[in-house]
């Protein structure tokens, strides 16, 4: 498969994955995490269709001029400490969408199991987590059969 035809698979499962995602979570109390800004498409998506405060956690600032988020939201640093100084603020989080990655497989995962613990710290019970990466600590379920299996994973906070 092309690099092409990956990313539009990619894109397409992102946007099933999330709306997915928001529907499960319309009944569960607190705020989305939005990991990773980069161009903001995603942080925008969540903001047009969630209604919801968004946290976000991003290293540098650097989306588009219509998705900067609100200051008092936006958590600039590396994510470990973003979430930790999140955790801090008594943040309860309903819906995450983690989206860091170094584009090394083997880095990403363990970026993502080193940060498990941390992101499970703000998720409310019931929570969910979508993410391209694995994950630990949390219970892996299956979201829309529009995705494959391997290329969007959901999780449920305990």
């Amino acid at each position: 498969m092309s690099r092409l035809e990956s990313f539009r698979r990619r894109l397409t499962a992102q946007i099933d994955g999330i709306n997915w995602a928001i529907e499960q979570t319309r009944e569960v109390q607190g705020d989305i995490l939005e990991m990773g800004l980069g161009n903001g498409r995603t942080y925008d998506h969540l903001r047009e269709n969630a209604k919801r405060r968004i946290w976000v956690i991003d290293r540098v600032l650097q989306c588009h001029p219509s998705c900067i988020p609100p200051e008092a939201d936006f958590l600039q640093g590396e994510a470990d400490e973003m979430l930790t100084q999140l955790a801090k603020k008594g943040a309860q989080v309903a819906l995450a969408h983690y989206d860091f990655g170094f584009g090394i497989k083997e880095k990403d995962v363990e970026e993502g199991a080193r940060l498990s613990p941390l992101i499970a710290a703000v998720m409310v019970p019931g929570g969910l987590v979508v993410s391209q990466q694995p994950l630990v600590g949390f219970t892996q379920i299956w979201g829309p059969d529009s995705i494959d299996r391997e290329r969007y994973l959901f999780y449920r906070a305990p």
